[in-house]
């Protein structure tokens, strides 16, 4: 054997050594949707340590926030960063307007922080049928002058562009994946939107809520809502089309998506297709409960992890878990569930147990630091003749903080009146980060170190955002990216290796 072969046979180790380890890092990768609209978040540093040691590789931000960014640098994490609607029209209205933004929001984090941002979401769910097309004439333009920045910026390689598309932009007439087609009325401008990112080799995004399916409609079949359970649909009656049975909502609503491809004249297979959004809530209305949220999305980590794609369409799409975390500040427009997507809860709780493959268990958060172990509730005093003034007292409370755990259906339902307005006043007491004062309700409210929660009711202590450090801009210079130590070793490994096996 010649030298020159045995150096060749070394080189081709090597090489799948990496891509054996590549493609295991690729399979094990996770992705997820982290919002931030909420009284206390969770310290951006112990998300990303929460993201990490969950072996989530990739996440979604609706917007650029700065300490979400910062603290993605040189993560090892793929970011999708989002642009409100509410700024479309500015970044449709000129290029410079988009520029800025990229600079702003884009080249400055991959510069300083090495942000890995690899996408830029342009709206989010732009052409909801309840906006009444307040975002028709913006979106393309927007998406346009983005693509046009990240060029000018240098990026257009390395950041691509997409517009996250609700579902309800196709549809079919029969209810037949095969018969789908995109919605009448936006039909050309989503040829148009889609061939734009076809010819930019960037890919397509759509949100699918098999949730939102089964809330709907009291006659939605239950278990098509869920994943089938190994050669068990679990009792959902198949939708037969043509020669293809769907059990699942998932798979019907993504080859509805194909078909309406199809039939404007693209190839689904040559098309890159993300889900951008896809999950289920736990609290806040009779559909949302840990349990039904954890046979959800188990059975949609089961997919993700064996690169499982539909009956139209082989190719596994990649998949944004919604959410990371709970969100109390969101809008509960659709319903009061829209504060509880979170596999996590507020402060980084596990809500369910979840396998992630090879072995491994959601791990909650790390490090949160709450504020004093004090809860306000009723007064017991107070409780049996406060009348109208209780209830007033109450309401209030709920104006001012999160009680969508209230009411028929979440997991707060069993209260009593009572046990009600302790809630609603340990709620605001919270949210007020026990200011002084934040416990009166007219002299209703008492102050108490013992826990009031009862059965799945929790009555919940804030984070403490005051007392976590915030992470600091580095020095405004550019700095060489830190070594892949685990290529290294991997390399290292496959030389010494190679040597051994070529060389005794």
């Amino acid at each position: 054997m010649g030298r020159h072969d045995t150096y060749q046979k070394i080189i081709l180790f090597c090489l799948s050594l990496l891509l054996y380890h590549n493609i295991l890092k690729n399979v094990d990768g996770l992705a997820c949707n982290w919002g931030t609209q909420a009284s206390h978040p969770l310290p951006p540093n112990i998300v990303v340590k929460l993201l990490r040691e969950n072996g989530f590789n990739k996440v979604k931000l609706f917007e650029a926030d700065p300490g979400a960014l910062r603290a993605l640098g040189k993560s090892g994490i793929q970011v999708m960063v989002g642009i409100p609607n509410d700024l479309l029209a500015t970044m449709a209205s000129t290029v410079a307007n988009a520029e800025l933004w990229v600079q702003q929001n884009v080249s400055q984090y991959i510069s300083l922080y090495g942000t890995d941002i690899r996408y830029v979401a342009v709206g989010n769910e732009p052409f909801l049928k309840t906006y009444k097309d307040r975002f028709i004439r913006s979106t393309y333009p927007a998406l346009q002058n983005v693509q046009a920045a990240l060029v000018k910026a240098g990026l257009g390689r390395q950041v691509k562009v997409t517009v996250p598309l609700n579902a309800d932009v196709y549809e079919s007439g029969d209810g037949l994946p095969s018969s789908g087609d995109f919605r009448s009325d936006i039909k050309t401008l989503m040829v148009s939107i889609v061939r734009f990112l076809a010819d930019s080799v960037s890919p397509i995004t759509f949100n699918i809520y098999p949730f939102l399916s089964l809330n709907a409609d009291p006659n939605f079949p239950r278990e098509y809502a869920f994943f089938p359970n190994g050669s068990s649909n679990g009792g959902a009656k198949p939708v037969v089309d043509g020669s293809i049975s769907y059990t699942n909502v998932f798979d019907a609503n993504f080859d509805t998506l194909v078909s309406a491809l199809e039939k404007n004249g693209f190839d689904a297979n040559k098309i890159e297709i993300i889900v951008g959004e896809v999950g289920w809530p736990t609290d806040g209305d009779q559909n949302a409960n840990p349990g039904m949220a954890q046979r959800f999305n188990q059975g949609l980590l089961n997919r993700i992890l064996h690169g499982q794609g539909t009956p139209r369409r082989r190719t596994a799409p990649e998949v944004y878990i919604f959410s990371l975390v709970d969100e109390d500040a969101k809008s509960i427009d659709p319903g009061k569930f829209e504060r509880h997507w979170g596999i996590f809860s507020y402060d980084g709780a596990v809500k369910y147990p979840l396998s992630l493959g090879n072995g491994r268990q959601l791990a909650p958060a790390k490090g949160v630091r709450y504020q004093a172990r004090e809860w306000c509730v009723l007064s017991y005093q107070a409780a049996g003749n406060a009348g109208a003034v209780l209830a007033t007292s109450a309401s209030y409370a709920c104006q001012n903080a999160d009680c969508t755990s209230l009411g028929p259906g979440s997991s707060c339902a069993a209260l009593d009146p009572a046990a009600n307005a302790s809630y609603a006043f340990n709620m605001y007491f919270q949210k007020m980060d026990h200011r002084r004062g934040s416990c009166d309700f007219n002299n209703l409210g008492v102050l108490t170190k013992i826990d009031p929660s009862s059965g799945s009711c929790r009555f919940p202590i804030e984070i403490d955002t005051s007392r976590h450090e915030m992470l600091k801009p580095p020095p405004r210079k550019s700095a060489a990216p830190e070594a892949n130590w685990s290529m290294v070793v991997a390399v290292a490994a496959g030389m010494v290796i190679g040597w051994t096996v070529f060389f005794t």
